[in-house]
């Protein structure tokens, strides 16, 4: 977009907000200013887009640490990921939306055809475990016939793991169910410890949705804010509703063989997940098997960084259980994204934990709150005992690396690496292609409502912003979003182990 002044300017932006209204008339007034935010990120006087000046202000931030990674074991969920539109189906299985209404266990395909309606009304990622094990087979042999449907490497770990495969110079672990279709599926550079194989694979629904066409018309250059259609059903944007009847996983079954494994190997950092496929055990189970796994990654070594990625959830028990006296001292690093985040913080009632859910992108300094709180509340410092240093933060239109000064280094790589990657894998593309994304991200922003947190803008040229807030240092940057995302699954995995793979622990 070219950098415009006087009436032109002011044309142009009355007609801008004319089309909005054309398509959503009954937008709210805070909407309706937040859609004024992205006409603010314009081109050089030069003529390159704000996109493009992004993009290579990246490219020469992007360094690999000063002492890299050699040898990294991820542990311990795995899965075949079978990828295809919900909405086609819940049509194959002869459903019609309704009501939507989220399950915090999926029992029937009514219930799944609710929670998948509820989740796709808010264009929110979600994850449920399906209790019938005949249904879901069932539902699994349609999905795996119907046209379209595509098998990925599928689970966090297994994710994780394949991303950081990519690199030929890292040797990497991989414990977890691996049956043989996900081991046909698996990078050579990966390692599977042969306890770690089994003859049948988990399997994992991905029901994916799209986001809308553009408009057309006078108003042609507007992306529709209503995205994929199903009935009277509108996604207001591209996302993905995940679920399984997942025993192996749900039970953690590889926790032991992996953290065994771990004295050959030699690890220089561990990445474990999986904590959130418990949600399918009964509490008694849930508590019993939570106690064995701090048992057992209390047997890591400690001079081993242990990152724990994050996934959907909804028992606040066990998430409770999890951060309070459980699993966050014996970790150094954690991943998660928006809706994990907020989980978080209701969870334990931190700042903000009154929010219900986000509206639009979430607010930087919402976000920068619960951040600084998790680090101070259940971090490392002179008076706890906890591991805890950094946590990466990811959603749609920016990430944020918050650290606890001391502990990490080369956090302006890590970030900017883990927001290219966003826009690369969405796109499926190689390079970042500057006429497929845009930006979403808000040129300002407050770095607290908590305390007087100050005002930043953000710089396309220099699109990595910092502030410091009581021995924590955070770091910015807006994400250059896939306008038409080919494949949303896994972004946030790609997004943990390529801001990983950048970073580095410093020796204590």
């Amino acid at each position: 977009m070219a950098v415009w002044s006087g009436p032109a300017c002011a044309g142009f932006l009355a007609l801008a907000v004319g089309c909005v209204l054309l398509v959503q008339p009954e937008l709210p007034g805070s909407v309706l200013r937040a859609l004024w935010g992205p006409v603010l990120w314009t081109s050089s006087p030069g003529g390159t887009s704000a996109e493009g000046r992004l993009a290579a202000a990246w490219e020469a931030l992007i360094v690999r640490p000063a002492r890299p990674w050699s040898r990294v074991a991820v542990g311990v969920n795995a899965c075949v990921d079978v990828v295809l539109s919900g909405v086609k189906l819940l049509q194959a299985l002869g459903l019609s939306p309704g009501n939507g209404e989220d399950h915090r266990v999926l029992h029937s395909g009514e219930d799944l055809k609710e929670a998948f309606v509820h989740f796709m009304g808010k264009g929110a990622a979600a994850e449920r475990f399906f209790s019938d094990e005949q249904a879901f087979h069932n539902i699994s042999q349609i999905a795996s016939t119907l046209p379209g449907a595509q098998h990925y490497v599928g689970g966090n770990a297994a994710l994780i793991g394949q991303k950081l495969a990519a690199n030929s110079d890292l040797k990497v672990l991989l414990c977890g169910p691996v049956g043989p279709k996900l081991h046909q599926l698996l990078d050579d550079n990966v390692v599977v410890p042969p306890e770690s194989m089994q003859e049948v694979d988990e399997f994992h629904l991905i029901l994916e949705y799209q986001a809308g066409v553009s408009s057309t018309g006078i108003c042609s250059w507007i992306e529709d804010s209503r995205g994929e259609q199903w009935e009277h059903l509108t996604a207001p944007n591209a996302n993905r509703f995940i679920f399984s009847h997942d025993l192996s996983n749900g039970a953690m079954n590889m926790l032991e063989v992996f953290v065994s494994s771990l004295e050959e190997f030699q690890p220089d950092l561990v990445v474990l997940s999986g904590l959130h496929m418990m949600e399918g055990q009964s509490k008694e189970i849930q508590k019993k098997r939570l106690l064995q796994a701090v048992i057992s990654i209390s047997d890591i070594p400690t001079d081993i960084p242990v990152h724990l990625e994050l996934a959907s959830m909804t028992d606040r028990e066990l998430m409770s259980s999890i951060m309070h006296q459980q699993v966050f001292p014996l970790v150094n690093s954690l991943g998660l994204n928006e809706q994990e985040l907020l989980f978080l913080s209701q969870s334990a009632s931190g700042p903000h934990s009154s929010l219900l859910a986000w509206s639009g992108v979430p607010d930087v300094g919402v976000v920068s709150d619960i951040l600084f709180w998790i680090l101070k509340e259940h971090g490392r410092s002179e008076k706890r005992a906890s591991d805890l240093t950094r946590i990466h933060f990811h959603t749609l239109a920016y990430h944020i690396l918050a650290t606890v000064d001391g502990h990490w280094g080369n956090q302006l790589a890590s970030v900017a690496a883990g927001a290219r990657v966003a826009g690369t894998q969405a796109c499926a593309s190689e390079m970042i292609d500057t006429s497929r994304v845009s930006l979403k991200a808000p040129q300002e922003f407050l770095t607290s409502h908590s305390e007087a947190g100050s005002r930043i803008s953000v710089n396309p040229d220099e699109p990595v912003v910092q502030w410091y807030r009581e021995g924590i240092s955070f770091h910015f940057t807006p994400v250059l979003v896939c306008k038409d995302p080919i494949r949303t699954v896994g972004l946030g995995d790609a997004i943990s182990a390529e801001g990983l793979f950048y970073s580095e622990v410093y020796p204590h």
